[in-house]
Order: structure tokens, then C-alpha cells, then sequence
């Protein structure tokens, strides 16, 4: 149990038969009454963002997030394919559960499997990526003075803005929080 005067960003917690992790929390002493703690909660299976309001002394049990580094081997139709390198278990998860996690990430590449009470409810990628553009425009000579970006598609099929010196064949570094392409390689 965790009280709510020990809220702290990214704590996992469970409230009203959710699980939610707490995104920002303001501890609040109005001049009259008694103080509070105000909050912003993201629900982690469905991702919703909720506010509430806690009494200082209230308590919440504290949710365990299992995160398990995993392989992604493979995809077969609607199911990916992820192996645990320590005991070579393999899961199947299908593509509502995979969403768009997987989109810069490359077979045999390791992410993170996220899960609650064994249930699987996200796959975290890698932070960054480095991937080779299968396709994109060449650029022209002196059309880079306002820092024109062009797209790209890279080895996986996701479609990323890129500088225009940035040409097909090169490997690029992408954030894959955001999409963005960060440095040739």
C-alpha cells in the first residue's frame, strides 16, 4: 500500500479495479480546508488519461509491472512470435495487443514485454534504432538552407522524415519514442 502523499511520477497503482500510472501529481494547500493531492492517471492497459483527487492520507495498493526482455522473432499473419533468450519459452501475441510497437523494430532485434498479473498489455521497443532506407527521393544539391526534410521508408516499411542529403542505401538512427530520424550512422 502506498499512500497518496508518497505519490511519485511513474508509480503503478490500482484504483477503482484499473491499473493506472501516475503521469504528474501536485500535493495542493488551499488557504481553507484541508490539503489534497491532485493527479493525472494513465490508465496502462487501454492508455486513458483520468485526473483525481486524493485525501494526503489515503491508500492505494501499489501495482507490479513485470517488464521481460525478450527477443521478436518473427511475424506469422496476426500473431508475433517473441522468445525469452534465458529459457527459450516462445509467446504468440496477437496484433491488438502489439499495436504499433513494432513498427522500427527488426526480427531477432530484443524489446521489452510489459505485464500485469501475467497478462501482456504493451511490448516496449528499443529507445533507438539503427535502420537502412530501402526508398526515398534523391535530394538536390544547394536545397538545404531551411532544413527541408523529405520521407523515407526504411527496412521495416515505417515511413520517416529525413533530411534531403539522406539517401536510399544509408543507415540511419531513429528515436523510436517519436519517429524521428536522429544521425546517419
Amino acid at each position: 500500500m502506498i499512500s497518496a502523499g508518497d505519490f511519485r511520477n511513474g508509480i503503478t497503482i490500482e484504483y477503482e479495479g484499473n491499473v493506472y500510472q501516475i503521469v504528474e501529481f501536485q500535493h495542493v494547500k488551499p488557504g481553507k480546508g484541508a490539503a489534497f493531492v491532485r493527479t493525472k492517471l494513465k490508465n496502462i492497459i487501454n492508455g486513458g488519461v483520468v485526473e483525481k483527487t486524493f485525501r494526503p492520507t489515503e491508500k492505494c495498493p501499489q501495482a507490479r509491472i513485470d517488464r521481460k526482455d525478450m527477443q521478436y522473432l518473427y511475424a506469422d499473419g496476426d500473431l508475433f512470435n517473441f522468445m525469452d533468450t534465458e529459457t527459450y519459452d516462445q509467446v504468440a501475441l496477437n496484433s491488438d495487443t502489439v499495436g504499433d510497437a513494432l513498427k522500427f523494430v527488426k526480427e531477432n532485434e530484443m524489446v521489452k514485454i510489459c505485464s500485469y498479473n501475467g497478462n501482456v498489455f504493451a511490448i516496449e521497443p528499443p529507445l533507438f534504432v539503427e535502420l537502412e532506407i530501402t526508398d526515398t527521393e534523391p535530394g538536390f544539391k544547394g536545397d538545404t538552407a531551411t532544413g527541408a526534410t523529405k520521407p523515407a521508408i526504411v527496412e521495416t516499411g515505417a515511413k520517416v522524415m529525413v533530411p534531403l542529403f539522406v539517401n536510399q542505401g544509408e543507415v540511419i538512427k531513429i528515436d523510436t519514442r517519436t519517429g524521428e530520424y536522429l544521425s546517419r550512422v
